[in-house]
């Protein structure tokens, strides 16, 4: 706790006979993070040729279950399927090597490709013919304007013929030029359409060169006469039959879809994940060293997982691997990858520290302090009994549901789960249940506080909370840059600010107790003086930064203002509620209390619109807090995180045997 996991560097090598299985059982293991191996002696690895069929084979099954999956009957869903989700089935594969791996799926596609890309090619063809013939509908709805025959308006051995449609105000220009051209050889029949024409001009071929460039010049849209003779209306009666029959064939080539669906989609989506696996395990095949024999490779895994890594190792090299196993460098320190290592208590907050940045090997991890005055924070700002309650109901069921993914549903419900205890219990001390529900209805709430009667103790409250948290933070920092040898950073950076803080406390206290008012000014004029020294080493710019930082450290201070703040926001939006409801509660239209009925849906959704959005300016705000004002005084978030070499398995497990 405090501190991440304790990193080593492990270094191997072996021949390459084993460097399959040695990738293997390191992908399935995921506890080591393979980094990159340069050496002048040796060449780097490069992927064989059945790791690029692996890479071709993902594609082509990704576009399988891509087809698959729009066809495939949806099942579950829903809130419960979302709070309570069901674990996918796992299908075993015994992996006896990646040749024998493609194999199988090379024979997998041949069995179920051709039946899957035949229905697709119907459907696609199907599709194709469908919107082409709703087009030609679209175009002979045009043309029924005219009321020709179609067979008309086909060009032929001696006349060209163009049918389209044309701007209402351009149509005249068009005319006058295309006469003009064609000098009066050109018949020109037309009907208007809203804002368009449609026309048709009849020309003789030696005068369509000449007409051709004035249609494109006045944005003829042409039209494509479709096939067959007699009137638009007869025709689209013709038309209508061949869309029906298409639409026909279209369903059922559906149907044959959804049966493929539900045949191959579970086994298309397992062999895809094979491969993806497969492709993912090839991208550290450059980051390898090899000679004609053996091949090396290097990384990074916790200390305590080391006795496990080197008994897997022997048993999938047969004992012939030298291992070497050593402790980090100084040179090394900003190299070393960051696994948090917390108690389970706190496991699910590490989420909120990862959203801003992992600390360095040689920082403090924040996350057991966060677990604390995040959730304090949030109850704080949130502070209503009821308003808890719902989002402990809430967060526990989400809880309970994911659990056993532990993903990150699961770890910001938790997180919402003990921030409510906080609010449960700041809205008992405030008297707060849904605002001041209570109180309206002729209860008597007991309260140590009242959020407005008592808004300037809330403000004192708030303010002595922000100084004692940023005290902390300076606290690690000044632990931290002790450890690490930074002595000079330590006094001049961190316990100048700890000095500064202790004295504005002591002078405060003062009031109650003047013998506290010497040792006050006394702290806080060393810390002044430590601060100021500080800034020294920014030369000209001292006098400056000596302002700004300091009134710096007071907005810090100051923002914590905002737990009162956003207390007050709580209950006061929880009291419009209340007596919005309470106005409406007394009408009633005859022997009808329609009001009764208005008031209680104004008070469930208005106090859960009030839920909702004050929760959300809670978690917000609790956040800033933390990585703005409290990591702001001791904490860089500059880590690298533990990417360990890890097979993603959802719908298959290996059955993996050297």
């Amino acid at each position: 706790m405090f501190k991440p996991e304790e990193m080593v560097r492990i270094e191997i090598i072996t021949l390459n006979r084993y460097k399959d299985s040695l990738l293997t059982y390191l992908h399935e293991s995921g506890i080591v993070e393979i980094r990159e191996l340069d050496v002048k002696v040796a060449q780097s690895d490069s992927p064989n040729e059945y790791h690029r069929k692996a890479a071709s084979y993902s594609i082509t099954i990704s576009r399988l279950a891509d087809f698959l999956k729009a066809y495939r009957k949806s099942t579950g869903g829903g809130i419960r399927e979302f709070i309570f989700p069901k674990e996918r089935a796992r299908k075993r594969y015994r992996y006896e090597g990646i040749e024998r791996l493609i194999r199988d799926v090379e024979a997998f596609l041949a069995q179920v490709e051709p039946e899957i890309k035949a229905v697709e090619g119907k459907i696609t063809s199907t599709q194709t013919e469908i919107e082409r013939i709703k087009g030609d509908i679209a175009i002979l709805e045009l043309l029924s304007a005219l009321n020709l025959d179609v067979s008309y308006l086909r060009s032929t051995q001696m006349l060209e013929i163009v049918v389209g449609t044309v701007d209402r105000n351009r149509f005249k220009p068009l005319v006058e030029e295309v006469t003009k051209a064609t000098e009066n050889r050109a018949v020109i029949v037309s009907r208007e359409l809203k804002d368009k024409v449609l026309a048709v001009f009849v020309f003789l071929k030696a005068d369509y060169d000449r007409a051709n460039p004035i249609l494109a010049k006045y944005s003829l849209e042409r039209l494509e006469i479709p096939e067959g003779e007699g009137t638009p209306r007869e025709l689209i009666a013709v038309y209508e039959e061949k869309l029906r029959r298409k639409e026909e064939e279209l369903e059922s080539a559906r149907k044959d879809a959804e049966m493929l669906a539900e045949k191959y989609y579970e086994d298309v989506l397992f062999y895809q994940e094979l491969m993806e696996n497969e492709r993912d395990k090839s991208t550290v095949l450059p980051m390898l060293a090899r000679t004609n024999m053996t091949f090396a490779l290097t990384g990074w895994l916790p200390r305590s997982d080391v006795p496990k890594v080197l008994e897997g190792i022997k048993r999938v090299t047969n004992g012939t691997a030298y291992i070497n196993v050593r402790e980090p460098t100084d040179e090394e320190l900003d190299e070393i990858p960051i696994k948090l290592k917390n108690p389970g208590w706190a496991r699910p907050f590490e989420m909120l520290t990862e959203m801003y940045g992992v600390p360095k090997y040689n920082e403090i991890d924040p996350t057991p302090i966060i677990t604390f005055t995040y959730s304090f924070f949030f109850g704080f700002m949130l502070t209503d009994f009821m308003y808890g309650l719902i989002i402990a109901i809430i967060a526990a069921l989400l809880v309970k549901g994911h659990r056993k993914f532990n993903d990150g549903t699961y770890k910001f419900a938790y997180t919402l789960l003990i921030s409510s205890f906080f609010t449960m219990a700041m809205g008992v001390i405030f008297g707060s249940y849904f605002g001041n529900a209570l109180d309206l209805a002729g209860f008597t709430v007991p309260r140590v506080w009242d959020t407005f009667q008592d808004a300037l103790v809330v403000l004192q409250l708030a303010l002595a909370i922000g100084i004692a948290h940023l005290f902390t933070g300076y606290t690690l920092g000044f632990i931290v840059k002790l450890r690490n040898g930074e002595v000079k950073d330590a006094i001049l950076d961190q316990l100048s600010w700890m000095l500064i803080i202790l004295g504005i406390t002591f002078l405060f206290l003062a009031g109650r107790d003047p013998a506290l008012d010497m040792p006050g000014k006394a702290l806080f004029g060393v810390g002044l003086v430590l601060f100021v020294l500080s800034e020294l080493k920014n030369g000209a710019l001292a006098v400056l930064l000596v302002i700004s930082d300091f009134f710096g450290f007071v907005g810090s201070w100051l923002s914590y203002a905002r737990l009162m703040a956003l207390a007050l926001a709580t209950a006061g939006i929880a009291m419009v509620v209340n007596i919005l409801a309470q106005m409406v509660w007394g009408i009633s239209i005859g022997p009808v209390p329609i009001g009764i009925v208005v008031g209680i849906i104004l008070f469930a959704g208005g106090q859960l619109f009030s839920v909702a959005i004050n929760a959300l300016g809670a978690f917000v705000h609790s956040l800033r807090l933390q990585y703005v004002e409290f990591f702001g005084t001791f904490y860089s978030g500059e880590g690298k995180p533990f990417q360990p070499f890890r097979a993603k398995r959802e719908v298959s497990e290996l059955e993996f045997e050297a």
